[in-house]
């Protein structure tokens, strides 16, 4: 017997499909995408939490790199300013700055798991 298929002409279950994906995708494009966007939302977080760090440290706002960050985190943060108005300064900062950058992160690492897992 030199056939041990049960079936000649048919696969085994167990083996792969040999013909072409109906629809080929670039794996290494979408792992490129996706971690462009989980280190975008990195970065952006990053400037957030380093803004809110400085303002607790009291930095000096008058230097260039402190006006930087600032400007940058006012930039990223421009649609959560002022959805808390505390009286604490300190606290106030911490939650318009905070939240934008948790989301930043759990939006940016959701779509790079999605981009990577499909």
């Amino acid at each position: 017997m030199s056939n041990p298929d049960p079936v000649s002409g048919y696969r085994a279950y167990d083996q792969p499909p040999t013909g072409p994906r109906p629809y080929p995708r670039d794996q290494a494009g979408a792992r490129r995408a996706a971690l462009a966007i989980h280190t975008i939302a990195d970065i952006a977080a990053g400037f957030l939490g380093l803004w809110i760090l400085l303002h607790l440290l009291g930095a000096n706002e008058a230097s260039v790199f402190v006006e930087f960050v600032h400007g940058t985190a006012d930039w990223l943060a421009w649609w959560s300013q002022d959805i808390f108005t505390m009286d604490t300064e300190g606290l106030r900062v911490l939650l318009n700055y905070g939240l934008p950058a948790v989301l930043y992160l759990l939006v940016g690492h959701g779509i790079a798991a999605r981009l990577n897992r499909a």
